[in-house]
């Protein structure tokens, strides 16, 4: 939201600059975002000076130049000028050297000294569109005035300048979305007196176009205003109201618009306009259309009504979309003699609905969904009139209407001084706390020792509790006052985590989706035949829902598995059949104290490796594929690398279970046909199910890389002959014991089962990377290092070195 500094100092004078105007909003709660400087001409006419013509001579070496000479009060400048208007004695608006020039048309230029085809010029003789005035280069500028020379051209043409205070509008203050409800706050920031609008001048001229208001739901619209004017003129705004229309963002329209405009952002209360001459039978009803009932807006577009839209009608049918937006055929236009004006206060719900159904956000919606100030409409409404007479003319031809059958009653709020200090962590005087809402326009009554009750008005929806007014006090009385005690200690305070989650999440994703994988979204609900069929699943679990859509949506998932191969199944049937995909999402669980939600990350993976080419044959999928991608995702969490037991269970062919100490992290291995098929999937499926819950909780942060060092790896193979069950996830153990911090890495590159050795054996061809950061290995340290990984794996695997 905008508010101009120069408008503020209308309802209270100030002498402050902007940067403390901004502190102390932004101290009390509206924060200030952003300070802007708006000029009504591009670079305020900076190094532009009065200036007299003293002689002009034609160019020597050009036809249509003349050399001129220009008094600019400090001196007497020569100057080649080209427009054909240009003459000795006249009074010119010269631009001179150093200054910048914003041209209606074209980019800014600087003025500097140049020689033009052989003659000194030091400056510019400048015509409207060169000063940003207009789109005429007929000539230059020539004025009448006798200010002096060297006078700054800024006083000859009044010049709208001024700061304009970006707020970052929190949704509770919806009483601050105006320079009124902006100059309250600073009233009590300031202690100063805050002056409203004079509205004493208004009077009916006449009573000649009476117009006829019913409104059907007082509970959508409890107060409802308006009158006509006829006999007016629709053209451009003066510069004055144009300027601070600008000033906020806001293009100008015309005069009656713009002001609708100005009392919206001046007061917070919204208007509009009718063309009384197309509302049938002078006559506006308030109420809901049929669903359905088609309605075309003022952008032309045609929309179909809810039947929950609160309209503005007349018998005909609707003229505006009330509170959010007008119709096609009742808007001010250039032939519009007369008005009706409305000025209203709508329930915040009906607006929001009305808003939300149609996508339609504007000025209006913005405030009348937060909620206005139910006593403003008839004060803003005669504000509005007077304006539109001083600058549109016409009369005022009607009497107000202003239906408010049952008047918004003050908040009345009990305060104890022993909460406000509590809540507070500070004593604040009797006294302070009263000058403080006082200043608010927040009454007392029933004021005791102990404590008093605050009386609110209705325009302060978010003050209707004590906690809220001693909110209200403590802004004003300033955050920065309540100073923290010596004997503080922060020990006692809640652990708050190390690690952010979202990021994790979001640089897993990075990971995953570089590596080819697609990121799914599933729902939440899923088939109750899941739980039914899948031996791992347990009914009793369900969490239900009680106003299903339908039944294939009749429970929360147990796990990502059955929603993932729905998606893999949409794919396969569209021919997509090499697939990679990654979901995060919750799974839920019913138990005997309440409910269990837990936070999950799976991986899916099937069909070809990579796609198909002539360089390298066709390669379906396999278990290692999925698992380096778990072990990429571990190692990127900076996690321990988690102990693994082979398992023989539902919904699996064959997996493994992945455990950090005692916890299970997940299980990841093949899916059996019977899993598949119930999503009718009919291809082989890698799956993984990891607790993202468990992950970031033991993640050690983001993997954190090190420089490269400059100390060689050395490399050394061994070829083990060992039983078939035995896993190389247990020769890694006993590597990793054995190898000590020498030992950086350890794979495998050949695996032989066959004829050539004992039945049941199986022998693994590893390599050990061994490395040093602080030294060179010696073939010593690195041979003891071998002999220890020999000796432990014989000692604890059984295993036969073959050398």
């Amino acid at each position: 939201m905008k508010v101009s500094i120069n408008r503020l100092k209308k309802y209270i004078h100030f002498d402050e600059d902007t940067t403390t105007i901004a502190d102390l909003l932004t101290q009390s709660g509206l924060e200030v975002e952003g300070v802007e400087r708006y000029e009504s001409i591009q670079g305020g006419l900076a190094g532009m000076v009065i200036g007299e013509v003293l002689t002009c001579e034609p160019h020597p070496n050009a036809d249509r130049l003349r050399c001129t000479t220009v008094d600019i009060g400090t001196e007497v400048v020569p100057i080649v000028c080209g427009a054909p208007n240009v003459a000795k004695g006249q009074k010119v608006v010269v631009a001179t050297v150093g200054a910048t020039l914003y041209p209606e048309d074209g980019e800014s230029f600087v003025i500097k000294k140049a020689k033009i085809r052989g003659e000194v010029s030091e400056g510019m003789i400048c015509a409207g569109d060169e000063l940003g005035l207009g789109h005429s280069h007929d000539g230059i500028m020539v004025l009448d005035t006798s200010l002096e020379n060297g006078t700054s051209a800024k006083a000859y043409f009044d010049i709208e300048e001024g700061d304009v205070l970006e707020i970052g509008l929190t949704p509770n203050r919806a009483d601050a979305a105006s320079h009124l409800g902006v100059a309250r706050d600073l009233k009590a920031l300031l202690k100063r007196e805050l002056h409203m609008p004079d509205i004493s001048s208004f009077k009916v001229d006449n009573t000649s176009r009476p117009v006829k208001v019913e409104v059907e739901s007082a509970q959508d619209c409890p107060r409802y205003a308006g009158l006509t004017i006829s006999g007016l003129k629709i053209q451009e705004s003066p510069a004055w109201l144009q300027n601070y229309l600008r000033a906020l963002g806001l293009e100008p329209i015309n005069n009656v618009v713009d002001i609708t405009n100005f009392i919206l952002h001046d007061l917070g209360q919204p208007l509009h306009a009718f063309d009384l001459d197309k509302v049938e039978g002078d006559t506006i009803l308030v109420k809901k259309l049929p669903s359905e009932t088609a309605f075309i807006t003022l952008d032309e577009k045609e929309r179909k009504l809810t039947g929950e839209e609160l309209m503005i009608c007349d018998p005909k049918g609707g003229l505006c979309i009330a509170g959010v937006f007008g119709g096609e055929d009742s808007g001010v236009s250039d032939q519009t003699t007369s008005i009706f004006l409305e000025s209203a206060y709508f329930s915040p719900d009906v607006i929001r609905r009305g808003s939300l159904v149609h996508g339609l956000k504007t000025d209006a919606s913005f405030r009348f969904e937060r909620g206005t100030d139910p006593n403003m409409p008839l004060f803003a409404l005669k504000a509005a009139a007077l304006l539109i007479k001083e600058i549109a003319g016409g009369e005022i031809s009607s009497e107000p209407i202003d239906l408010y059958p049952h008047p918004a009653a003050d908040f009345e709020v009990a305060v104890k001084y022993a909460n406000v200090d509590r809540l507070i962590g500070k004593h604040i005087p009797a006294e302070t706390i009263k000058e403080i809402l006082e200043n608010l326009e927040i009454g007392l009554k029933n004021e005791t020792e102990v404590g008093f009750t605050a009386i609110v008005k209705p325009y302060r929806v978010d003050v209707t509790r004590e906690a809220d007014i001693i909110e209200e006090i403590l802004r004003i009385y300033g955050f920065e006052n309540v100073l923290l005690s010596d004997t503080y200690q922060a020990g006692f305070l809640a652990e708050h985590p190390s690690k952010d989650g979202n990021k994790l999440q979001y640089r897993v994703s990075e990971l995953l989706t570089g590596m080819g994988y697609h990121e799914i979204m599933t729902n939440s609900l899923t088939k109750p035949v899941y739980s039914a069929k899948a031996a791992h699943l347990k009914e009793e679990d369900n969490v239900e829902i009680y106003n299903k859509l339908s039944e294939d949506l009749g429970v929360m998932r147990q796990t990502l598995l059955f929603t993932g191969l729905e998606v893999l199944a949409h794919n396969i049937n569209r021919r997509q059949k090499d697939l990679k995909f990654y979901e995060f999402g919750n799974t839920y669980f019913k138990e005997e104290s309440g409910y269990r939600e837990e936070s999950h990350l799976s991986l899916f993976l099937t069909g070809a490796k990579s796609s198909e080419s002539w360089l390298e044959p066709n390669k379906e999928v396999s278990f290692p594929d999925l698992y380096t991608i778990v072990e990429r995702l571990f190692e990127k969490l900076n996690l321990q690398t988690p102990a693994v037991e082979i398992i023989h269970e539902a919904p699996y062919d064959y997996a493994l279970r992945l455990m950090i100490g005692a916890k299970e992290v997940g299980t990841i291995g093949l899916l059996s046909a019977a899993v598949t098929q119930l999503a009718e999937v009919k291809q082989a499926v890698f799956y993984a199910e990891l607790s993202w819950d468990i992950m970031t909780k033991k993640a050690k942060g983001l993997k954190q890389y090190e420089e490269i060092s400059k100390f060689p790896e050395v490399r050394r193979d061994l070829s083990l002959v060992i039983d078939k069950e035995v896993s190389f996830d247990a020769v890694k153990k006993v590597a990793s014991k054995a190898g000590g911090k020498l030992l950086n890495h350890i794979g495998v590159f050949d695996v032989y089962q066959g004829d050539k050795i004992d039945a049941g054996k199986k022998a693994y061809a590893l390599s050990f990377y061994l490395q040093d950061n602080t030294k060179t290995l010696n073939d010593k340290m690195i041979d003891q290092t071998m002999n220890r990984l020999m000796q432990s794996f014989e000692k604890e695997i059984g295993a036969l070195i073959r050398k």
